[in-house]
């Protein structure tokens, strides 16, 4: 083995146990699109979709293979011109963890979720 294999075999490594917040952002959109896409406001439908959304982003998340333990919050608020404010804080190692938040809508509905991954 030559020095440029093993410096891709090490990097392919380090890319494995990163949490990549592009990687993640593009599952959580897809998941969007995938149950709610162009869906109309139903607020006897807006329990499903949470769940639904969240337990996809997982489903996808979980075939990376990557070492993480993942958390995935989901919100979904009606587009009348009421305000909505959300924050998150973590306490952990900047090196391994990481977080990402996505602000999806269509026209008729908000969407906020959140996917906070802990290294294994």
């Amino acid at each position: 083995m030559d020095d440029d294999q093993i410096v891709e075999e090490v990097n392919d490594e380090k890319d494995v146990a990163r949490f990549i917040v592009d990687e993640v952002s593009s599952i959580v959109k897809e998941s969007l699109e995938a149950v709610i896409g162009r869906n109309t406001y139903e607020h006897k439908r807006v329990s499903q979709w949470t769940s639904s959304v969240a337990e996809q982003c997982l489903g996808q998340l979980s075939k990376l293979g990557k070492p993480f333990k993942y958390i995935v919050t989901c919100i979904i608020m009606q587009k009348n011109g009421a305000g909505l404010q959300s924050a998150s804080s973590c306490f952990w190692d900047n090196t391994t963890d990481g977080s990402c938040t996505v602000r999806w809508e269509n026209k008729y509905l908000y969407c906020i979720v959140s996917v906070f991954g802990l290294a294994i």
